[in-house]
């Protein structure tokens, strides 16, 4: 009954969600190139607020747990399981005083209104999954420019979304390269929830009704452990918090 219900409440999501990254390209380019990052990010952030609000048409509601954990004026690297493009925007409004950065595959750094260019100019940064080599120095470079600016880098362990909200084995590799050259940042583990269940009949029609809800986990810094210490604790505090 709900896939039946949502199907003219999908149409009218769509197409409200499509009008705001059509409308807010050109409001980011001129924000950029006239008035610099801070108003490109101010654009990016009501954008995304507006996304947001898209999405309580479908009866979507958001909740963020204990952000007040999140450390100011130092590097934070945000630590999340995936479960759909709805943990991005989320993430981008309820945590904006972060500045969260992404790791991204590069398939979406073109073709997308106000995502791709956002991607490809808002500080994020793209990989090429089938390409270590390319991956790892961009990384690197997120790295750096967090570890610089006392900023956020967001990645997904996982590597790609989870379809039913069971968790996936976390990949070391990206994260390694984040804490190794942003030595002073906190690791701040995310456990999302119900996201997948937007997605759970494909993009087409869109599941109603699901709260989302993002947990915060207590922060720690890089340097008072070892990687192998780092990824333990952040895969048990990312997992513990799912329900599935």
């Amino acid at each position: 009954m709900q896939k039946i219900i949502s199907y003219p409440l999908s149409v009218i999501y769509y197409l409200c969600f499509g009008l705001c990254l059509v409308i807010f390209h050109p409001i980011q380019w001129i924000c950029l190139n006239v008035f610099g990052y801070q108003a490109h990010k101010k654009s990016v952030d009501y954008l995304n607020f507006l996304l947001t609000k898209c999405t309580n048409l479908l009866g979507t509601t958001y909740t963020f747990e204990h952000r007040e954990r999140i450390p100011k004026n130092v590097p934070v690297i945000f630590v999340a399981n995936h479960q759909s493009m709805y943990d991005i925007i989320g993430i981008i409004w309820y945590l904006r005083r972060s500045h969260p950065k992404f790791v991204s595959k590069k398939e979406l750094g073109r073709g997308i209104p106000s995502v791709s260019y956002n991607l490809r100019h808002g500080g994020s940064v793209l990989i090429d999954r089938k390409d270590p080599k390319q991956a790892l120095p961009t990384i690197k470079g997120l790295a750096e420019y967090i570890e610089q600016h006392h900023r956020s880098a967001v990645i997904f362990p996982e590597g790609t979304r989870s379809k039913t909200g069971a968790p996936k084995k976390f990949s070391e590799n990206g994260l390694k390269i984040l804490c190794k050259y942003a030595p002073s940042a906190y690791i701040v583990p995310i456990s999302i929830n119900n996201s997948w269940k937007m997605a759970r009949f494909g993009l087409f029609p869109v599941g109603l009704g699901n709260p989302l809800k993002f947990t915060i986990h207590e922060p720690f810094a890089v340097k008072d452990y070892s990687f192998a210490e780092i990824m333990e604790k952040t895969e048990n505090a990312v997992v513990q918090g799912i329900k599935h």
